[in-house]
């Protein structure tokens, strides 16, 4: 009896998860990111060069010693680091397999909308500011919120909060971390694959994590200051070796975005289906709207709020722009998605690697998922405490960290259908609660935005 209710709960919740984190997310997010993209006079084109003067101008600086934690940079870079993981891999592979190379250019497009987002996510972050229990200055959609929206808005700033404890999880990284060392490593040695392999794997994550985010956001910031630029450097690199190898085919690979993104040939229905389709996966890797981004920019002592809104919408044009660009090439030249009715994202990439660099290109891209997984888990664990610090007090976040600590053992020993089902519904809940933050506050961003620019 009790097995039967576990698994009609199971079922409901597996349900629930894809119905909220279907074509509802997508156009919350895709769609309030358009009216944003539209409000602010289309920023993230228009004002891209300014933003990567941003990056450099020390005239607004990150001088406020009592307004944050860590520089400008650092939380962007941060942020990517959070963002850049499993996602811009396996989810780029799953859409190319699903829709074909026209996906690739609707990720072009959703990366623009996510830029604009992410604009107004950076600004408010700065604009709102709070203080925990102990007195420290914090960001974040709850701030926003409360600062906002005020206190008579203040449960939706709980409710924020205890969908980020369940969503910022990283389950689904630990556990395809594990999956793929045993498929690329342990198995081709003839080593089973057991429970208590993958729980020795899972202590080995857990003393990597815990030494950086037990020391706290200033050295989760400086390890992403040091590796984020390397990994997307390194990756840029390993790309451009394999197009240089095979330079004849890539005008062909651009000439299939362009002519997948637009072909009509198969009626309007299959025209749509690939642009959701590729909008839809740059959304969820770029996470603009979901209200993470402001949690990091909101921990900048940069006391600019416009500045920090151009930094932030650099973001996307990283993950969802470049990172997920790198990954359909190889992928779109070897052709190893096409006819896949139930595809594995991470094995359709470490395929196409593989055939493309014989001997060794699954092992480089191996070396890339390493990178990705690990920054995304060390980010995503403050996103985790700054949800904890605002629910139960500064105290209490050295608990979340062992909480989140065993959860990543737990990621890599159990399947985690149900679990993911759980986390990307906690996620969808998420950005319901920063979207309608957001373009409420939205005429605000707009006021401040036109005095800065005036005044430049």
């Amino acid at each position: 009896m009790m097995e039967n209710m576990l698994t009609a709960l199971s079922d409901w919740i597996v349900a629930a998860s894809d119905a909220v984190c279907g074509y509802p997310e997508f156009f919350l997010l895709i769609g309030g990111g358009l009216f944003l993209f539209l409000y602010s006079g289309a920023v993230s084109i228009r004002r891209l060069p300014w933003a990567v003067r941003a990056l450099r101008d020390k005239q607004a600086s990150d001088s406020g010693r009592e307004s944050g934690q860590i520089s400008s940079v650092q939380a962007l870079l941060s942020a990517i680091a959070a963002t850049v993981g499993m996602g811009n891999i396996a989810g780029v592979a799953i859409a190319l397999s699903i829709g074909g190379p026209g996906t690739v250019f609707w990720m072009w497009v959703s990366a623009l909308v996510g830029m604009a987002t992410k604009f107004f996510e950076g600004t408010l972050s700065i604009m709102y500011k709070g203080r925990d229990s102990a007195g420290e200055v914090q960001g974040g959609p709850m701030y926003i919120i409360t600062k906002g929206l005020g206190e008579k808005w203040k449960p939706l700033a709980v409710a924020f909060s205890i969908f980020g404890l369940v969503g910022t999880l990283c389950f689904m990284q630990a556990n395809q971390l594990v999956e793929s060392v045993t498929t690329v490593f342990t198995m081709p040695m003839g080593i089973e694959n057991t429970l208590t392999l993958r729980f020795i794997m899972g202590v080995i994550m857990v003393a990597i994590v815990g030494a950086v985010i037990l020391g706290g956001i200033k050295r989760i910031a400086l390890f992403a200051t040091r590796i984020v630029p390397v990994m997307v450097i390194l990756y840029l690199i390993m790309v451009l070796v394999i197009m240089a190898m095979h330079f004849k085919e890539i005008p062909g690979v651009f000439g299939q975005i362009l002519e997948g993104a637009f072909d009509m040939r198969a009626g309007f229905g299959a025209f749509a289906y690939v642009a959701l389709t590729g909008a839809r996966r740059a959304a969820f890797v770029n996470e603009a709207g979901v209200g993470t981004a402001s949690m990091m920019h909101g921990a900048s002592k940069n006391t600019d709020a416009v500045r920090e809104g151009l930094i932030a919408m650099l973001g996307p044009a990283i993950d969802s722009g470049l990172v997920c660009t790198l990954t359909s090439i190889p992928i779109i030249i070897a052709g190893n998605y096409v006819g896949l009715t139930d595809p594995k994202g991470l094995c359709v990439a470490l395929g196409a690697w593989g055939q493309l660099l014989p001997g060794i290109g699954h092992l480089l891209l191996m070396t890339i998922v390493f990178f990705f997984a690990f920054s995304t888990m060390f980010s995503y664990s403050y996103y985790g405490q700054k949800c904890t610090n605002y629910l139960f007090g500064a105290h209490n976040v050295k608990w979340y960290n062992y909480y989140y600590l065993a959860m990543i053992i737990v990621a890599a020993m159990i399947p985690l259908k149900v679990m993911v089902s759980i986390m990307d519904l906690a996620f969808a809940l998420m950005a319901l609660c920063t979207m309608f933050t957001i373009i409420a506050l939205s005429p605000r961003v707009k006021r401040l935005m036109k005095s800065y620019f005036e005044q430049k």
